[in-house]
Order: C-alpha cells, then structure tokens, then sequence
C-alpha cells in the first residue's frame, strides 16, 4: 500500500542529533533530519529518501 507523503509535514518533536550527555568511548548515531528528500521516482531510483545518504559506491576501487 502506497503512501503519499508529499506536502505533509511531521508533527515530531526537534530531536538532537546526539544524547544531551555522551558517554565516552560509546558509539553514536545521529538521528537522520528529514530534510533534503528526493522525490519519491528518484529516491527508488537512488534506493533512499535522503539525498545526504545517496552515495557512490566504490567498492574494489584500490588507488
């Protein structure tokens, strides 16, 4: 079932992108803002939605 998001907006609080107070020596991930989104043809092209995550793969590239 298809979903249209488009001209919607979240009703979601800001969330920081890290915990208020680190732990040293933990890892982190940041949460993912939902800005800069591709149109939904292009994102299942790109295979996501965030156009911060559309990287080239490199893979066996050895230079």
């Amino acid at each position: 079932m298809a979903i249209a998001l488009e001209g919607q907006s979240c009703s979601m609080q800001e969330t920081p992108p890290l915990p208020a107070d680190p732990v040293v020596a933990m890892a982190y991930v940041p949460f993912q803002k939902f800005e800069n989104l591709y149109p939904s043809d292009k994102a299942l092209e790109a295979g996501t939605l965030f156009c911060a995550l559309d990287k080239p793969f490199l893979g066996g590239a050895s230079s």
